[in-house]
């Protein structure tokens, strides 16, 4: 397996969804529930019979809906699609009731749409509008950006924008990120070592970090506090950290992986908190404080603290906290392909690596007091 999402829309309970990579049988989208008061997880099967899963991604709006970019193989080739499906009512909402094992019949997808790409080659992945209502999706297929609309309750895709990179031998994207910033009229994209801006208004190109990493660009994320920030990661083993108004260097770099590194992820509420997975097989979850909305701690009203403690505070202030690595998890045995922080508990986090095995992690807790309190 390597396709593994939140369930965006699913704010109430601990819910991610995994794609499998099966050429023998039938593939699947595994519901993962977690229990976190019990440590239990509860797992929902859905048949997924298109063909194995690359990537896997879920409407922010919908609990129901979600995309996948899948392989089909069809005569002498095989092509990357994605599609638009519904999974079945009874398992929309997160619940903690695993299903009585004598009587769970595997269920199936319903397909609502494709995203008919065989004009535009294959798909890369596919992004929803992350603040939208669920109708506006992005695919990226071989050099193409494509703006689709959903309509009648997402079982019609309409092609509504697209453009395409421009440029010498075969160029494709191999990953992107809607920006939850600027009204959400921003996108990033990766091709080759390349990270380039793009605003779907226009379709028009608004930034480019050419040679952003040494080999090619795995991934990005967008910080979700911070609208110029972003960061990348790729095949030269490093996590950079960009601000898109000047591109010409990173603010800052990591080098704490040493292969691939195939996911970067901002925690959604504590920007400082970074995730990365590579095929070191290792997780590393890391603290970027100093380039983090918050580079000084909490801001502490003055009226709260005594004269002595108010000179303490103040030198305290002056001086950022230090970046670090919190902590590295060695549970997994194969490349960890994806790394994803849970859509419901800003703490807990879950990982997935090649030979299947996913793991479900938290913050340590000494730090989220130390970021709480």
């Amino acid at each position: 397996a390597r396709a593994l999402t939140p369930q965006t829309a699913e704010t109430d309970a601990i819910r991610f969804l995994v794609g499998t990579q099966s050429l023998r049988y039938d593939n699947q989208i595994h519901i993962i529930d977690f229990d976190d008061e019990n440590n239990i997880i509860n797992k929902n099967v859905l048949l997924h019979q298109v063909g194995e899963i690359w990537h896997i991604s879920t409407s922010p709006a919908d609990k129901g809906v979600l995309a996948t970019c899948y392989n089909k193989t069809s005569d002498t080739k095989v092509m990357t699609c994605a599609a638009v499906w519904r999974m079945p009512k009874e398992l929309e909402s997160g619940s903690h009731e695993s299903p009585d094992d004598s009587s769970s019949n595997t269920q199936t997808l319903e397909l609502l749409c494709h995203l008919d790409n065989t004009a535009h080659g294959n798909m890369a992945c596919v992004m929803w509008e992350p603040m939208g209502d669920g109708k506006k999706i992005i695919s990226l297929a071989d050099n193409n950006i494509l703006l689709w609309d959903l309509q009648e309750s997402s079982a019609k895709a309409v092609l509504s924008s697209s453009t395409a990179l421009e440029g010498k031998g075969q160029l494709k994207f191999t990953s992107g990120r809607w920006s939850p910033h600027h009204n959400c009229t921003h996108i990033a994209t990766a091709n080759d070592t390349t990270v380039r801006g793009w605003d779907t208004r226009s379709m028009r190109q608004i930034y480019c970090i050419e040679n952003a990493h040494g080999q090619l660009v795995r991934d990005l994320d967008f910080n979700p506090n911070k609208q110029y920030y972003m960061a990348s990661c790729g095949d030269d083993c490093k996590v950079k950290f960009w601000d898109t108004r000047n591109v010409t260097e990173p603010v800052k770099t990591l080098e704490e992986h040493s292969h691939w590194v195939w996911n970067v992820r901002y925690n959604h509420s504590h920007d400082q908190l970074i995730l990365t997975g590579s095929s070191d097989s290792r997780v590393i979850l890391s603290n970027m404080v100093s380039i983090s909305s918050e580079p000084f701690g909490h801001m502490v009203d003055d009226d709260e603290l005594s004269d002595q403690e108010d000179q303490h505070q103040e030198e305290k202030i002056k001086e950022p906290l230090q970046d670090s690595v919190i902590a590295t998890y060695e549970e997994h045995e194969d490349s960890v392909y994806a790394v994803e922080w849970s859509s419901a508990d800003p703490w807990l986090f879950a990982s997935l690596s090649y030979d299947g095995r996913l793991v479900i992690n938290r913050v340590p807790r000494a730090l989220k007091y130390h970021i709480l309190l």
